[in-house]
């Protein structure tokens, strides 16, 4: 039975977010092709991960035995968070651009699967290759020839994290122009952000049942 890791960052509700519908159509379209599988949610917002301390930092580099109560905790609470992404056969993330970059909880959550000799720099890792579908929603527009294109950092961090530094196979749906209808000054793109929320839940749902078939083959 396959099961999805689900983790959703935006701090607005479903109503009012932009990645949740997206991420929430891809999940229906997973569990309608894998009806006994498991997933597991993690809603970053309303339940976040703790930052990475000194003490969680420390005990990732040092041998279990040493640690002291405070490091044994910190680990244990890590080492849950890896559990849960190397027992998933794919991962679904919903991640949001404030400020030209990922929500603190998101990266909060990277600060803790991120560990040296056991998520990267192993051999045996057990999440390499995992398929990850990035929702990436944006206010504007950063693709490639807009004028904000250089201050597009939320996929090229996170291929830069999941992909080349956990060797994660990534893939990004991207609804942009998100502010239009609350924004005056973009009224005129109104129609395109219609268009890119389309296309985006048609992708959701096109990319979780290839996903279905590429992870049956």
């Amino acid at each position: 039975m396959a099961t999805l890791l689900h983790i959703d960052s935006s701090v607005f509700p479903h109503g009012a977010s932009a990645s949740r519908p997206v991420t929430d159509a891809f999940r229906r379209t997973w569990e309608e092709q894998h009806p006994q599988g498991t997933v597991i949610y993690r809603d970053l917002a309303t339940d976040p991960v703790p930052h990475l301390t000194a003490d969680a930092h420390l005990a990732g580099f040092s041998d279990p035995a040493t640690h002291t109560p405070e490091q044994a905790a910190a680990f244990a609470a890590r080492v849950a968070l890896i559990e849960e992404l190397e027992g998933a056969d794919a991962v679904l993330i919903g991640a949001p651009m404030y400020n030209y970059s990922i929500p603190s909880t998101l990266k909060a959550w990277l600060d803790n699967v991120i560990l040296a000799g056991r998520t990267f720099m192993a051999e045996d890792s057990k999440i390499k290759g995992t398929p990850v579908t990035i929702v990436a929603s944006r206010g504007g527009s950063y693709a490639p020839g807009t004028p904000r294109e250089d201050y597009e950092y939320v996929q090229t961090y996170l291929r830069a994290v999941l992909a080349d530094t956990l060797g994660l196979d990534v893939d990004f749906i991207v609804p942009e122009l998100t502010m239009a209808p609350q924004n005056p000054a973009m009224t005129e793109l109104v129609p395109l952000y219609e268009a890119s929320r389309e296309r985006a839940l048609e992708d959701a749902t096109t990319k979780a049942k290839e996903l279905t078939e590429r992870l049956a083959a």
